[in-house]
């Protein structure tokens, strides 16, 4: 537990004063005068005054104790973390417009800066798949002669068994309401097709030779994900695929002919993660077009790109791309957003070179940067030896650094160098120079904007950007308090995750992740459930908020790779490690409450509703204990009955019942609902009345009387 910081005399100045006025008697009987006129009061009130002021600095001792402690374990406090987003450029210009990186994006009064060099065009895209789906029935006359014209232009032979589609689009606005992501998983080719539409005709021209930046999102809902181990210590290599443009040629077969395009950047590692991906197009605008099959049946059928049911769009088509797995690698995940003209961009600024100061060949000196905090990895720093600039190494630490390794330690919080004292890594000596070359900062909670706000490009006005999904990542730096707290943690683990204790509180931790409880399950195998496992470890996290569902929290798959990659270097090498969403086990609440005299029932009922979704929360600090509901811990009426008895104007409950979602996800079974220890309350429905309570699972439908009639209107004849 955190070491507490005592007040060793809590005395004010009124206390002391009263105190020795009550010894005068004992001290000096003949002194009866006690009134503040009195110079012998004043005198008394002055070293009370005195004596507060002293008792004040003596109180501060443990917190300076403690203070010198986290120094003396060179732990720093951990800096903000910086939010990241992605943003798609748009442009009206014919002959597109270069935005370099490291371009400022403004949202109000935080800035971005760009990841990748963008070209943006004046075109978009738009991604669909060719979902598997049962043909139609015959009578569906308009569906069913469409899909006979379809086989009959296509001429199937006997063998050949067609595959049925429909197309499947991926959400334009994957913030709009009803946007629901697309699995490619589910297509009859294996492929994502991407359109892209633009202005007009000569566009092509001007794209031939062209860079074109394709932004792929895929979907963070870990809902129903089958749990993985953290990858060991690596970055397993990125998996093969194929990107291919339609030509808008036909072989002499009439089959489509498509070409292979070189990638000139991958941040998304194979489309395995949200990124950029960086398409050389085709010199010639001769290999970009739309196919013109010769029966206008054939579109869509065979290797031909699916039909867009937007007419303009169809008019505006340049060409398609798509994009494939190679041999036996993993299909692609559920995608969100895929759009043209795309870049990451994070919340942080580059820094001007700055001159730090001269070194003086004194052990552990210090030099601090202008600005704070600084983005880690980023600083390049610069010693003067011998009239020539060598650039030094950024190291955690220095005990394994030599007298003459050229090291430093970064405190990226307070922006501070600290170089070696010449027997743990080399000390600039008197007259060299100390620069930083270049170094970004920024960070914190307030880059976590909206869809949408980052919505100017600084210095370039003719271009448009927005953000298609809010920032995330950002996270305040720590407080004094924060760090001081976790002194006892930090020496008692040495940054090791070893025992249960060490998972949970590291997982806490992750910088930027958001995490709001992590929980640990020793000897637990996600994947078969066996109970012990030797050598595996499964931690359960939450995240500190989830917008979408408040009453059940949900870890987005950004950050559950997160705490993965923060546990994977400080655990031990026998260790197996999941990092698993909670599962969560719908539950129903009905309480029947009888209000005492003169308090209003509404308020009552509101007051009992709000305590027990607080008690059945799993997010600190509601839960029966303060750190949300524990796992595997069952939901027992009597219980909850306790919890609700302590709002006050309840005089005594007419009942309380519980139930759980049964299987067809319809019906409720009433009872104790008990929990597996990876499983948490979800409380779905709560109904809170005065009297005898309802049926669990059953809402409170408004009077019949309350409700607003329909206005109907009534067409009359006139003469």
């Amino acid at each position: 537990m955190p070491l507490p910081a005592p007040i060793l005399d809590d005395r004010s100045f009124q206390q002391l004063r009263d105190e020795l006025v009550r010894r005068i008697p004992v001290y000096a009987p003949e002194w009866t005068d006690h009134n503040p006129s009195d110079p012998g009061i004043t005198l008394i009130e002055l070293f009370a005054f005195l004596g507060e002021n002293l008792l004040f600095r003596f109180n501060q001792l443990p917190d300076a104790t403690k203070l010198a402690f986290l120094r003396l374990l060179e732990i720093p406090l951990r800096p903000a973390s910086v939010a990241t987003a992605m943003v798609s450029v748009t442009t009206k210009e014919a002959a597109g417009t270069l935005v370099p990186a490291g371009t400022s994006a403004v949202a109000g009064k935080v800035t971005f800066e760009t990841e990748d060099e963008v070209h943006a065009w004046p075109l978009s895209a738009q991604a669909v798949v060719r979902a598997a789906t049962l043909p139609p029935a015959p009578e569906e006359k308009e569906a069913w002669d469409f899909l006979v014209r379809a086989r009959d232009a296509r001429r199937l032979s006997a063998t050949e068994r067609p595959a049925y589609y429909s197309n499947r689009f991926v959400p334009a606005d994957p913030t709009a309401p009803g946007a629901v992501p697309v699995d490619p998983r589910e297509a009859v080719d294996s492929m994502v097709w991407v359109a892209v539409i633009g202005a007009k005709e000569a566009d092509r021209g001007r794209l031939a030779g062209g860079i074109l930046n394709v932004g792929v999102v895929f979907d963070e809902d870990l809902a129903g994900a089958a749990p993985a181990p953290c990858p060991r210590g690596f970055v397993p290599p990125s998996p093969s695929m194929t990107w291919q443009i339609s030509t808008g040629r036909l072989s002499a077969g009439g089959a489509p002919l498509y070409r292979s395009l070189a990638l000139v950047g991958d941040t998304t590692r194979g489309l395995t993660r949200r990124g950029v991906v960086r398409l050389q197009l085709p010199a010639s605008a001769a290999d970009m077009g739309d196919f013109a099959p010769p029966d206008p049946d054939l579109r869509g059928s065979g290797d031909l790109p699916p039909d867009l049911d937007d007419e303009k769009a169809t008019a505006a088509l340049l060409f398609w791309l798509r994009v494939f797995r190679q041999g036996d690698d993993a299909p692609f995940d559920r995608l969100l957003w895929v759009g043209a003209n795309a870049t990451a961009v994070h919340q942080s600024r580059k820094a001007l070179p700055e001159f730090l100061g001269t070194g003086n060949a004194q052990p552990d000196q210090v030099h601090r940067l202008v600005n704070r905090p600084v983005i880690e990895g980023s600083l390049v720093l610069q010693v003067e030896e011998a009239g020539q600039w060598v650039r030094w190494l950024e190291v955690s630490g220095l005990d394994a650094s030599g007298e003459d390794d050229r090291h430093y330690v970064l405190d990226p919080e307070a922006g501070e160098v600290r170089f070696g004292n010449g027997v743990r890594g080399r000390a600039p000596q008197i007259g060299e120079r100390i620069r930083a070359v270049e170094y970004r900062y920024g960070g914190g909670p307030e880059g976590n904007v909206a869809a949408g706000a980052i919505s100017k490009l600084d210095g370039i006005a003719s271009l448009k950007v927005a953000n298609v999904l809010p920032a995330t990542g950002g996270a305040p730096a720590e407080t004094v308090a924060e760090g001081l707290e976790r002194i006892p943690a930090e020496f008692r683990r040495h940054d090791r995750a070893v025992a249960s204790s060490d998972f949970r509180e590291l997982a806490r931790a992750t910088p930027g992740g958001g995490v709001g409880r992590a929980e640990t399950l020793p000897l637990y195998h996600p994947p078969t459930g066996q109970d012990p496992a030797a050598g595996v470890v499964t931690v359960v996290i939450w995240p500190r908020e989830d917008l979408r569902h408040p009453s059940a929290p949900m870890p987005t798959r950004t950050l559950q790779q997160a705490v993965c990659a923060w546990l994977d270097v400080r655990r031990l090498v026998t260790t197996e490690l999941y990092v698993v969403a909670p599962k969560y086990v719908k539950v129903a609440v009905a309480v029947g409450v009888h209000v005492k005299a003169g308090y209003g029932v509404e308020a009552v009922r509101r007051w009992v509703e709000l305590v027990l979704r607080q008690y059945l929360a799993p997010l600190p600090p509601y839960g029966p204990e303060g750190e949300g509901w524990p796992l595997g811990r069952r939901v027992y009426g009597p219980e909850l009955e306790a919890a609700a008895l302590q709002v006050e104007g309840v005089e005594y409950l007419e009942g309380l019942s519980v139930a759980r979602l049964a299987a067809d996800g319809v019906s409720w079974t009433t009872g104790p609902v008990g929990m597996s220890h990876e499983q948490v309350p979800e409380l779905a429905v709560i109904t809170v009345v005065e009297g005898p309570p309802l049926a669990p699972g059953v809402g409170v439908a408004p009077p019949e009387a309350a409700r607003t009639p329909i206005p109907i209107p009534v067409i009359k004849d006139v003469c």
